[in-house]
This record gives C-alpha cells, sequence and structure tokens, in this order.
C-alpha cells in the first residue's frame, strides 16, 4: 500500500462524522477537487481508486441524506450523485466553484482541506523524495485553498497547465504540518520518523565525504612533499639542508600517510601543526629551486 493509502485509510477510520457542520465542509472540499466532473443539472460523478476513498466519500453523502449510486468501472469506483446547492459553493457552466470561505471558524477550514486532500490529494514515499500534491478542479478554487493554507501558515506553491491546477508541497517541514492539520496524526509520526532517519544518514553521508576529502588531501599534499624530498636527495643536496629540515623530510618519507599534527608529534623536540607545515614548504621551495 501507498503512503498516500495509508493517510487515506487513517482518515476515513479516525475522522468523526458526528458534526454534520463538519461533515459538509469535508464533502465541499470533495466538491471542489480536481476527481469530480459535474455532470447536467447538478449531478456529480467521484471517480477514484481508493476503496477507502470512495467508502469516506459514501458515508459523507450518507450523513447529509443525498442519495447516491456506487458502481465499478474498470479499476475505479464511481459515484454520480445530485447536489443540492449547499452554501458555500456555487456551481456554473458545470463547474463547481468554492465562494470566499477564509472568515470561517478553524475547524470548518481543516475540513474542506481533509476534503480536497481525499479527493484528489497525493503524497510521494517520503523514503525516496518530498512531494505532496493536490489537484483542483479550477484556478478559482487553487487559490481560494492557497489563502486557507496561509491562514495556518502553511507554505505551498502553485502549479497551472492546461486544464490543471494543483499546489503543491516540497519542503518537509511544511508536508508535516499539513499531515497534522488534516488529522492524520499516525502518518505525522511515521514520516517524521522517515525524516528524521534521512537526515541522520545526510549528516552520516557528508561526514565520510568530508573525511574523505580531507584524506585525499592529504595523501596529495603528503606525495608532493615527497617528490619535493626525493628530487633534493638526487640532486645530492639532502645532506646540505637544516638539521631541523633533514629531521622532518626523513619522517615524511617513513611516514607518507601520516598527518601534520602526527608528524610534529614524533620529532625529538615535538612542533605544532604549523610549525611541521613551515619546514615541509621550506624543503618544496628548495626543489623548486633545483
Amino acid at each position: 500500500m501507498s503512503f498516500s493509502s495509508d493517510i487515506k485509510q487513517e482518515l476515513n477510520k479516525t475522522s468523526s462524522l458526528v458534526n454534520k457542520e463538519l461533515v459538509k465542509y469535508e464533502l465541499i472540499g470533495y466538491l471542489i477537487s480536481g476527481n469530480i466532473d459535474v455532470i447536467g443539472n447538478n449531478k456529480i460523478k467521484f471517480s477514484t481508486e481508493s476503496d477507502y476513498n470512495i467508502n469516506r466519500f459514501s458515508k459523507l453523502l450518507s450523513n447529509l441524506n443525498i442519495n447516491h449510486q456506487i458502481d465499478i468501472v474498470g479499476k475505479n469506483f464511481v459515484i454520480t450523485a445530485k447536489i443540492e446547492i449547499l452554501d458555500k459553493i456555487e456551481i456554473k457552466q458545470n463547474t463547481i466553484y468554492l465562494k470566499d470561505v477564509t472568515g470561517e471558524n478553524q475547524e470548518n477550514l481543516k475540513s474542506i482541506i481533509r476534503g480536497v486532500f481525499l479527493g484528489a490529494g497525493s503524497i510521494n514515499n517520503p523514503e525516496r523524495k518530498y512531494h505532496l500534491e493536490i489537484v483542483l478542479s479550477n484556478i478559482e478554487n487553487m487559490e481560494e485553498i492557497v489563502e486557507i493554507l496561509n491562514i495556518f501558515e502553511i507554505k505551498v506553491k502553485t502549479l497551472e497547465s492546461k486544464n490543471k491546477y494543483s499546489i503543491y508541497i516540497k519542503e518537509s517541514e511544511e508536508i508535516s504540518k499539513f499531515l497534522a492539520l488534516i488529522g492524520a496524526s499516525k502518518a505525522v509520526l511515521k514520516f517524521e520518523n522517515i525524516r528524521i532517519q534521512k537526515e541522520m544518514r545526510g549528516k552520516v553521508n557528508r561526514l565520510v565525504n568530508c573525511e574523505t576529502a580531507n584524506l585525499n588531501k592529504t595523501i596529495n599534499a603528503s606525495i608532493e612533499q615527497i617528490e619535493a624530498i626525493e628530487k633534493i636527495q638526487k640532486a645530492g643536496k639532502f645532506n646540505k639542508l637544516d638539521d631541523n629540515l633533514k629531521e622532518i623530510a626523513i619522517l615524511r618519507l617513513e611516514n607518507p600517510d601520516m598527518s601534520l599534527i602526527d608528524l610534529g608529534k614524533k620529532l625529538k623536540t615535538p612542533i605544532g601543526k604549523s610549525g611541521v607545515n613551515y619546514r615541509l614548504k621550506k624543503i618544496m621551495e628548495i626543489a623548486k629551486s633545483l
């Protein structure tokens, strides 16, 4: 079962239908979603592959005493019903429009958002990528949903293409807030668990990459230093080096993988990283002059 299906199953099982006002607003959310077709004279058709979703929509209609019929067409469940005009929506030219509801109480607004998600929402498996999307029936409904989500301080982006209007969220924190808003508490816990694990894996990978980069940098520097020392030796100039330079040169030849800090500790008179770096740079300058 997909992550989207898990959420819709949870909402179908846990969201109460006792409050008829909230039922009406959730139904309104369904009606303005992209999966609703108006087929004349206030008659609508809703199509989905999800049995949980069709069951939820049927419960809403039954709760409001709206007669409806359920059919199976291919892989889809299809509900047809005649919707008597509800306040907060209007039907014009076979299109349902949501009226301005931003002044409604927050529970009603949450129900609308839950309805549009159940009606035409989807969310990717967060283990792969963060992406939540809801398709709306027209641009006016899309803009109204954006305004409602702004009230709850959930940031969304919009996508408009030919005959498709949708809102989407790619930021993990905003998706988590959205799931909490519609009442999918189990999904929030699962989502957050996956998000934490991904962040931890990302931190580990960055740390490993950083350590690998530092190791490569140390090895490359060591190769250059050894080549400089060997060049001095071949030129017969090694014994003319200062004792301090000869000592660090011999240590570097014997310990090609050792860090500057550890090289400094092995000297007869230990010195720090900057002192070791100074001596090795001096050796490289002498090699360049040969």
